[in-house]
């Protein structure tokens, strides 16, 4: 089981642990026209899942903008994903304010498929602990990274280097 602090408080995160070989489970989530997203449209894919709490702190917008930023250079087969329990109408301001371009930005506030599905909901605060997945274009987990410390960053480079060695 994952062991994760928020604030440096521990919190319960239900669910089950993804596994880098596993098949990676599908979820629905909510786009910021409200329409609902899944894993499934975007088979055939890299993906990147970005999972991040908040969009509206420090370390989750700082995140958010690094892949963005990373994107472009990722190529036409991957897609960069970050989910998060902020509102679809939070996400689309945020996306606004900061001229987002290269990532997707959901939601999973309504009925938190992916934090279930990905073992990343945080019980006692009803949002997503910050992790990064990779899901190769055949739907298999080839990279996880739960971080330990909610208010950590992820390691960025580790996680590029994973979607690039599926690309190349």
């Amino acid at each position: 089981m994952v062991q994760v602090t928020f604030k440096q408080n521990p919190v319960t995160l239900p669910g089950k642990e993804v596994q880098v070989g596993e098949q990676a489970p599908n979820f629905t989530v909510l786009a910021n026209d409200l329409s609902s997203v899944s894993l499934e449209d975007t088979a055939g894919k890299v993906r990147l899942i970005s999972v991040v709490p908040s969009l509206d702190t420090g370390v989750c917008s700082l995140q958010s903008k690094r892949f963005d930023q990373e994107a472009a250079s990722l190529g036409d087969n991957v897609e960069v994903l970050t989910v998060s329990a902020d509102l679809p109408f939070a996400q689309k301001r945020w996306a606004e304010e900061n001229g987002t371009k290269g990532i997707a930005l959901l939601s999973d506030h309504r009925d938190l498929s992916f934090g279930e599905a990905y073992g990343t909901t945080m019980q006692e605060l009803r949002l997503l602990a910050r992790s990064i997945f990779v899901i190769d274009d055949k739907d298999q987990v080839a990279y996880v990274e739960y971080v330990p410390e909610g208010t950590d960053h992820p390691n960025y480079d580790k996680a590029i280097e994973a979607v690039k060695a599926l690309t190349n």
